[in-house]
């Protein structure tokens, strides 16, 4: 081999190593990022059980962002996904996931699929997820995503949120990950006597509050959780009041 020869094939070693070190080190860096903003949501006191704070540290939230958010997916801060929709903050996710109280043998639904991150949170500790996205292409993407991803336990379906998901009732607990103006019947009727439901309402104007709502027979007990802001439920009461008169 020539000299000429010898150093192309050292500089080539060189870049192929360089570059192997670097995909080595991003990965690192956002299992690194990621730990750092659970012990962040522990410290403060919003991630307090176990069983989340496995979920979100093995939950690569960077792949629920658009490649261009990345950089910023473990700051405590939501995110645009695309469709004028967001991913929540990790702060709310935690607060919402603890909130839910999630159990092994739960049967979920999700009102919001959004990138799917929430629901790969949630099918880290329950048997299963529904999730319900109105957005078409968000729905598409994010059923794709998350069995490239590996979650088995996560169905993803797009409709109308405000009719819930009836075939697959009722269900242990429901998680409602956009607000609308009150809680839809039909989320109600199909929670199970015990279970618990956690959502965003619109009080007034513009404000927004998340509720714990917790079903005994026929009574409903909400419990305030924090002052916060969703993207609106769309979707209709129009839709919900047709199935009732159907």
């Amino acid at each position: 081999m020539t000299r000429f020869g010898r150093r192309s094939l050292l500089i080539a070693l060189v870049a192929v190593g360089a570059l192997t070190v670097a995909c080595a080190l991003a990965q690192t860096d956002y299992e690194a990022l990621r730990n750092a903003m659970v012990d962040s949501l522990v410290k403060r006191g919003i991630v307090k059980s176990p069983p989340v704070e496995k979920a979100m540290r093995q939950v690569p939230r960077h792949l629920f962002v658009p490649t261009g958010q990345r950089k910023a997916a473990y700051r405590d801060v939501p995110l645009p996904i695309g469709h004028g929709q967001t991913i929540s903050a990790p702060s709310i996710v935690g607060i919402m996931t603890e909130a839910l109280q999630p159990r092994p043998t739960d049967r979920v639904l999700e009102i919001g699929t959004g990138s799917g991150y929430q629901a790969a949170v949630l099918s880290k500790i329950v048997r299963h997820v529904y999730t319900i996205e109105i957005v078409e292409p968000l729905a598409t993407e994010a059923a794709q995503r998350l069995k490239d991803l590996g979650y088995n336990n996560v169905t993803v379906r797009h409709g109308d949120g405000w009719l819930g998901w009836p075939e697959h009732q009722p269900f242990d607990k429901i998680i409602v990950t956009a607000a609308p103006d009150r809680i839809p019947q039909a989320l109600i009727d199909q929670l199970k006597d015990g279970g618990r439901m956690v959502l965003p309402v619109v009080e007034e104007g513009w404000a927004q509050k998340l509720y714990l709502v917790e079903k005994t027979g026929d009574e409903l007990t909400k419990t305030e959780l924090a002052d916060v802001i969703f993207v609106p439920m769309t979707g209709g009461p129009e839709a919900e009041d047709q199935a009732d008169e159907g």
